[in-house]
Parts: structure tokens; sequence; C-alpha cells
């Protein structure tokens, strides 16, 4: 695993709750799937919501994960699609299934799956070269087709006609920055972090007046919607050499608009150092328009869509000052940067998007 590791500052008994697990879970973790038993197992710090391990058995190596944030029934429904997807081609690894024939475990008070171990290495987006841009963007535009074969299968639900997305008022944005600068006074410490909260949430509070009436109006987004992935991002992406090996993390799979799983993996995977490589941009999204096609209004409304959630969201911050949870912290200093960055060329960011 080349990712760089995610910087986690917090307490060391919540990093050993976190990193560890107790022999006795271990060893009815190795009963429950059949793998004999654990010889070793190394913590993997990429992830960031989850908890992951790689576990060497005499049956092979595997990856062992515990799920934090979604519940039993939507995993075990995910997780139940992949042998479909893999079978149309796409890199995934369907999961183990334990000796009870369920693709999960409850162990120890936990909810855990168990995967083959996957080869290849996280690549940052604006690492990736062009031709990788493009085929990443074949490759989404394949796993949306195979989706939808797998919910016509009945392996997922019927699509509803139509979505709506909520869209955050100008005014509700505001009120929600000024109770974050009251929790940062009362929680904040006087750090670094704490001082770069506060002036970043008054430089929002200007940014939101000075681009409110660019606030999306309809509830509807445009274009098509379907199954999709919901977290298409470098840590959840195994390549080898200039080949995508293995898709990861299928907790977030739900229904969306197309355009908005476009825009966001666009987003995450090539707005990196508070700049979008644009240049990869275009290339991946004409990727994904090569399998399927998507409308220039879809993708404009998208990209809208987008700018104007990460101009009125603060989860990095209700992470630390709401949870107490600082895993986040640097994803909000870049976040911060890229959307002004954004804001003074929205025009030219949709329309290198429509244009791919």
């Amino acid at each position: 695993m080349l990712c760089p590791p995610i910087v986690f500052r917090v307490t060391d008994a919540t990093r050993a709750d976190r990193t560890d697990i107790p022999g006795s879970v271990l060893a009815e973790l190795a009963d429950a799937f059949g793998i004999e038993e654990v010889r070793e197992r190394r913590y993997l710090a990429d992830g960031l919501m989850n908890v992951n391990w790689k576990v060497d058995t005499p049956v092979g190596p595997f990856a062992l994960k515990r799920v934090t944030d979604v519940s039993l029934d939507r995993l075990s429904r995910n997780l139940g699609v992949l042998a479909a997807l893999a079978g149309d081609g796409i890199p995934v690894s369907a999961p183990v299934t334990t000796s009870a024939g369920s693709l999960v475990a409850e162990v120890g008070g936990g909810v855990w799956c168990l995967f083959p171990w996957a080869a290849g290495a996280h690549v940052r987006g604006i690492d990736l070269s062009l031709s990788q841009a493009a085929s990443l963007g074949v490759q989404l535009g394949r796993l949306h087709v195979s989706l939808g074969r797998a919910c016509g299968r009945g392996l997922l639900p019927v699509v509803p006609d139509a979505v709506t997305a909520e869209v955050t008022s100008p005014e509700q944005a505001v009120e929600k920055s000024h109770r974050l600068t009251a929790a940062v006074a009362d929680k904040g410490t006087g750090s670094a972090f704490d001082v770069a909260a506060v002036a970043a949430l008054d430089q929002r509070r200007e940014l939101i007046a000075e681009h409110a009436d660019r606030c999306p109006r309809q509830a509807t987004p445009e274009g098509a919607h379907g199954w999709t992935h919901g977290d298409v991002q470098y840590r959840n992406l195994l390549w080898e050499g200039e080949k995508l090996a293995a898709v990861l993390d299928w907790d977030r799979v739900g229904v969306r608009p197309y355009a908005e799983e476009v825009v966001r993996t666009a987003q995450v995977q090539f707005g990196v150092d508070g700049v979008f490589d644009l240049a990869r941009v275009s290339a991946f999204v004409g990727g994904y328009r090569s399998v399927m096609p998507l409308e220039d209004t879809a993708l404009a409304d998208g990209v809208r869509r987008l700018w104007w959630k990460r101009m009125t969201d603060f989860w990095q911050l209700e992470f630390h000052y709401d949870r107490g949870d600082f895993s986040c912290d640097e994803l909000f200093t870049a976040d911060e940067a890229l959307l002004h960055w954004w804001s003074d060329r929205l025009d030219q960011v949709e329309d290198v998007f429509v244009a791919g």
C-alpha cells in the first residue's frame, strides 16, 4: 500500500482501541470465516471511517474490515452485489462467506467482513497519467452499467422514478457557520487549527454572501440517476501499473444522479493542493462519457451542486468540534483552499466538465 498515512491526532487509548483486535476476537473471526488461524496481522492506516487490517493465514492473505458507520442490513445488501460485478469484469473482490453462509460476522461487538487480499497501490489522482484518468472514467461508466444490471437481476431495489437533492440555503449555511465559530470558542484550545478554523469560517460567510445568487434553485437534479458506488476516490482504488486492479469499500452504494458521482469523483481525485487539475478532469469525464451518455446540462448542474454543497458544508469541523474526532482536519484545510480557487473560476470549471 503506497498511500501516505493519515495522521490521527488522538489519545493513545483511542488509537489502541482502533488498531488492536483482542486475541479472542481474532480467533473467533478466523473460525467464523474458515481461515484456520491468523499468523500475522497488520493495521492499515489508509482508511478514514472504517478500520482495516491485512491478515496472513495458512490459506492466504486477506483484508479484514471492521465496519463502523453503515447499518448491517445495508452492508449485507451491498456486499451481495460484488460477485455479480466481478462476473461483469469489474475489478472487485467478492467477500468471503462465513461458515453460516453470511457475508458479515458479528463478533466482539463489531461487524466484520473479509476479502481476498488485492495487490496494488493507492495512487493520488494527480499522479495518474492522462490515459489512466481516462481509463478511470471508463471504469466508472462500466461500474454504473453493471450496477444497473445487478438491479435488473433483483440484487438491488428498483430505482425510483425521481430523486431529490437537499440544497442548503445561504441563511442555513451562515447559521451553521456561526454555531461552529461558537463551538471553537467553547471547545477549542487556542491551537493553530482553532485559529485557522475561525478565520476560515469568517471567510466562508463572506464567500456565501458573494455567491448566494448562484445557489441551485431546483430540488431535482438534471440528468439520469441510478445505483452508484458512493465513494470513488484514491484510498478506495488500487492500481497495478497503468491498470486499475481493484475498487474497494462498498459501504455507500446508493441511488444518486450519475452526474453527482462523476463530478464528486473528479473533485476528490483531481482537486488536490487547492486547485483542479483540469486536464485530468477532462480526460476522466471523456472516458466516462464514452461508456455512459451524460448530457451537458446534467454535468453542468452536477458541478454547480457539488460546488454549492462544498460552500455550505462544514463536516470536518463538525467532526472536530462536535465529535472530538480530529482525523479529517487535513481534509478541511485542503478543501477550503480548493473551494476558494473553484469559486474564482466557477464558469471555467463547469466548461471543462461539459467539454469532457
